[in-house]
């Protein structure tokens, strides 16, 4: 994509950020940034045909035309560094403005780096943090760019981001990419509508302007018989599962005892099952357990059908630790203790030959980088333990590495970013020919164009698979190859990827025709957006330095018309001419004065109470890490978050009481609060109410916590804000994360003193100096005498002792 010295006469993109002849000059990219640059549009383009330069182009000209900041968000640590590497050989920007977000950077950091960055590229998790933290803001951000947005689904962070920008930004442009968007036209509206996105952008290798940039990509399939070994382990692990199944169709949530079942059956007979343990019924607990059991052997099944035998010995490896670890499910313990499974482990254990998948796999490496001369091959396959275990194998005969993911688990390490890193540099610079991948590098990673794309197995989604066969036929002509092993289901993955992937073709060919009348839709879900928390309703307003009002990115069909235009500085004067204006309502977060400020615990991200939060003009969150409480509200108020199952289980068991959490929040704050969210208090697990009325009177009476109850996360988030707004803006109280320790009276303070001795807590503290007198006394008092005072029996006075009468260690 970037011009060469070599190719001097191939024509290049000028533009005042741009390096000279850097760019090389492609029609169809300069078509689709003129869309983009008018517009917030999702960019629809073939696997390393340059969506990230159209991005690039955006940028460039919002820069230079508006000023502010860029903000890039990809959802691998790899693509976001490579993204960083990219724009810093592209643009005429200090390298120091360029900067990368990522959770290895600390939150301090991250907030000091924004306020003089230009670009910022990061991973979605990390922004989402530091806006609900309230450590960044997006108002001067002019230009947002969502890398692969068909992840824009469900609660990915990627929406939540999208709504602030449209709120806070005060000249918002964004920018969707992807090489495939979604399934459907369902699925790719919906794409658009959580990123606020009002024009698609299509382009196929079908067109004129893209088909000089591709080449034919041939895809084959080769069927692998399975060996009789293997589909007797298959067989014995088969009849496990119907047993369960019989089990769960006596339990009326199955309707058959096949082992092949859909994934959509066995996530209806998991519904039905927690339909049962919600209504109190036993049987819904047994039952979930035996689906669990299922779910564990149709995943062994897999693994010795489609990918090998050394990944299922790993597996059942990992399951014979599981169960006998503390604490271990009776699902692992009744797999693992079955004596068919027992029989498939030792099958599995004694099988000596080499999988015919590896035997397939090393042939056609032989072909590709011997006798055709290949230089560079890539291996896909859905399972870390084959992908080590095929590393291992093919090294014999080739020059090869792995590459997978950071994550860590038992018996398959991960590999850090630096490590990622490195290999992707050396197979771009032909240091080794065989790079063996998990999914890490599917989605928009810049490894190099290769000989062939190898699918050790076949890819049940459109999206991966498209990902994938991208890697192949950029330069030159290339291949793709599916190894299927005959009669599984591997096979039923194939047809499933082949239909699907014909369907999003299909939809995509159809959503190219069809844009104007998707605009209405589009111009709706874009006022959605707009509308957050009281912004007016057709967009987020601007001002510039003249006190005109602009509506940005609400702009009329045209693309911007730069097929004549031979660079940059035309493309962007073209652009530029035919853009809308509407009058709309200022939308002005977090004004001065109005505010609240909300402290939340890290670990409360989890839930989507701080994002909400986040939300309000009238609130201010900030994330931190709490050494008490989930929430604090003031001074003197702190607040404990539970569901009613977490209450009920810190009564009966887990690393910490809710007795020792609260006693720990009132020894720092005098207003320690205990919400607890949801239904069915009463009715958890086999705990007695009265048992559960009895925690709820020893928390209030002698922690002195207010308990208070919520029916669901909506319900404690209003909770949240009303104390909060009470305590803040009512009563004047600041809010401090070290409660109100220099604001104590004496007698506070020496109850404070007592009570922290092996955390016995404020009321018997207050017992204790009843009945002594001073702090001294209670330090002196004998174990005898300790018992005297009320509340005090024989096991916390011996606790009292040893902790004031042993020695200090250190």
């Amino acid at each position: 994509m970037a011009a060469t010295d070599e190719d001097a006469a191939t024509p290049s993109i000028e533009h005042p950020l741009l390096e000279p002849n850097f760019l090389e000059r492609r029609l169809y990219q300069l078509k689709l940034a003129g869309t983009a640059a008018n517009h917030h549009t999702l960019v629809c383009l073939p696997t390393g045909l340059g969506k990230t330069t159209v991005s690039l182009l955006v940028t460039a000209r919002r820069l230079e035309e508006v000023g502010g900041k860029s903000l890039m968000l990809a959802p691998t640590k790899p693509l976001v560094q490579q993204h960083a590497d990219f724009y810093r050989e592209a643009l005429q920007i200090p390298d120091d403005e360029i900067v990368v977000f990522t959770g290895d950077v600390s939150p301090d950091d991250r907030a000091a780096m924004w306020e003089s960055a230009t670009v910022v590229m990061a991973t979605p998790q990390v922004i989402e943090n530091d806006l609900v933290g309230s450590r960044i803001s997006l108002s001067d951000v002019t230009h947002i760019t969502f890398d692969e947005c068909h992840r824009a689904t469900g609660d990915y962070a990627y929406n939540y981001i999208a709504e602030r920008y449209h709120a806070d930004a005060r000249e918002p442009l964004v920018t969707g990419m992807s090489a495939s968007p979604g399934g459907d036209e369902e699925a790719i509206l919906e794409v658009c509508e959580n990123l606020g996105l009002q024009e698609v952008e299509v382009m196929t290798e079908e067109d004129a302007d893209v088909d000089e940039f591709t080449h034919d990509t041939d895809v084959e399939w080769e069927r692998i018989d399975l060996p009789d070994e293997v589909i007797e382990i298959r067989d014995a692990l088969n009849e496990v599962i119907k047993e369960r199944l019989e089990k769960l169709k006596e339990l009326g949530v199955a309707s058959s005892t096949q082992p092949d079942q859909s994934q959509k059956d066995l996530n209806r007979m998991r519904a039905e099952l927690q339909q049962l343990i919600n209504n109190d019924q036993s049987e819904g607990f047994e039952g979930m357990s035996i689906h669990a059991e299922v779910m564990k052997l149709r995943q062994a099944v897999t693994l010795v059908e489609t990918q090998s035998v050394e990944a299922l010995r790993r597996y059942f490896e990992r399951q014979r630790n599981q169960a006998r670890s503390s604490g271990a499910s009776k699902a692992s313990q009744r797999m693992v203790s079955d004596p068919r499974v027992r029989e498939a482990m030792r099958k599995a254990e004694s099988f000596d030959e080499i999988h015919p998948k590896y035997s397939k796999a090393r042939m056609l490496l032989a072909e590709t980088l011997g006798l055709e001369g290949g230089e560079r091959v890539i291996v896909f396959t859905e399972s870390r333990d084959t992908a080590e275990a095929l590393t291992d194998f093919l090294s014999e005969s080739f020059d090869a590495k792995r590459f997978v993911g950071q994550g860590d688990r038992e018996g398959s390490d991960g590999m850090t970013q630096k490590q990622q890193q490195e290999v992707l540099d050396d197979f771009r610079a032909g240091e080794f020919e065989v790079l063996v991948s998990t999914s890490v590098a599917e989605e928009g990673l810049d490894v190099p164009e290769v000989d062939l794309v190898l699918f050790y197995e076949p890819v049940p989604t459109a999206i991966r698979s498209i990902q994938r066969k991208g890697r192949t036929g950029r330069q030159s002509e290339g291949r793709v190859v599916v190894l299927m092993a005959e009669d599984t289901r591997d096979e039923a993955y194939f047809w499933i990827s082949r239909r699907r992937e014909k369907e999003m073709e299909s939809e995509l060919r159809d959503l190219k025709g069809m844009a104007d009348d998707l605009e209405d839709e589009l111009d709706d879900s874009q006022r959605s957006l707009a509308d957050f928390d009281g912004a007016g309703e057709s967009g987020a307003k601007v001002n510039d330095d003249r006190g005109n009002t602009d509506a940005v990115g609400d702009s009329s069909s045209g693309s911007g018309g730069v097929a004549d235009q031979p660079g940059m500085q035309e493309f962007a004067a073209e652009t530029g001419a035919d853009e809308r204006q509407e009058d709309v309502e200022t939308h002005e977060p977090h004004a001065e004065g109005e505010t609240v400020e909300i402290v939340a615990d890290q670990r409360e991200m989890d839930a989507n109470i701080a994002r909400d939060l986040s939300r309000r003009e009238v609130c201010e969150v900030r994330l931190e890490t709490l050494e008490v409480g989930d929430y604090v509200l003031s001074d003197r108020v702190v607040v404990e978050r539970k569901s009613v199952a977490d209450f009920v289980d810190s009564l009966v068991g887990g690393d910490r009481s809710v007795f020792e959490q609260v006693g720990a929040m009132a020894r720092h704050y005098s207003r320690p609060i205990v919400v607890v969210e949801g239904e069915g208090l009463y009715e958890q697990r086999d705990v007695h109410p009265n048992a559960v009325r009895g925690a709820l009177s020893s928390l209030a009476v002698d922690f002195g916590a207010s308990v208070l109850r919520t029916e669901s996360e909506d319900d404690t988030t209003e909770l949240l804000a009303v104390v909060a707004g009470r305590e803040q803006a009512t009563a004047d109280r600041e809010v401090s994360v070290h409660g109100e320790k220099g604001s104590k009276t004496l007698s506070e303070q020496q109850e404070y003193v007592v009570a922290s001795i092996a955390e016995i807590g404020p009321v018997t503290a207050r017992s204790l100096l009843e009945e002594f007198g001073t702090v001294e006394g209670v330090m002196i008092a004998t174990e005898d005498e300790l018992q005297e005072a009320d509340g005090v029996g024989n096991v916390t006075a011996e606790r009292i002792r040893e902790v004031v009468g042993s020695d200090y260690t250190g």
